[in-house]
């Protein structure tokens, strides 16, 4: 199994992408940018990331985040991120980025 699956709305607008592994990091962060690049369009104005299965975020994961983040600027619409468990979320609000990213604890979604 790869460890992003990309899912593109039917009308191309939505971007759904679910990490399936439990380290966000700089180890595979290649291949979630390689992934992100394959399927962009100028359409996307919506970007969701599922992070049920992220238990450790990095540097290069933050990076990648923001770098999808300024994909979007042009639209005002914030990078979503589900179901991100507290240590995770701990260090995005470590990094300020609570204020970046638009984020749903596990359970409220």
């Amino acid at each position: 199994m790869s460890p992003y699956e990309f899912t593109l709305s039917d009308s191309d607008t939505k971007l759904l992408i679910v990490v399936h592994q439990n380290r966000f990091e700089a180890a595979t962060i290649g291949e979630f940018k390689e992934g992100l690049e394959d399927i962009w369009n100028d359409k996307i104005s919506n970007v969701v990331i599922d992070f049920e299965d992220v238990n450790f975020i990095d540097s290069s994961g933050i990076g990648a985040l923001l770098g999808v983040q300024k994909k979007l600027r042009d639209t005002g619409s914030p990078v979503q991120l589900i179901k991100a468990k507290p240590n995770v979320i701990s260090v995005i609000e470590l990094l300020r980025l609570h204020r970046v990213f638009e984020i749903s604890e596990p359970e409220s979604v």
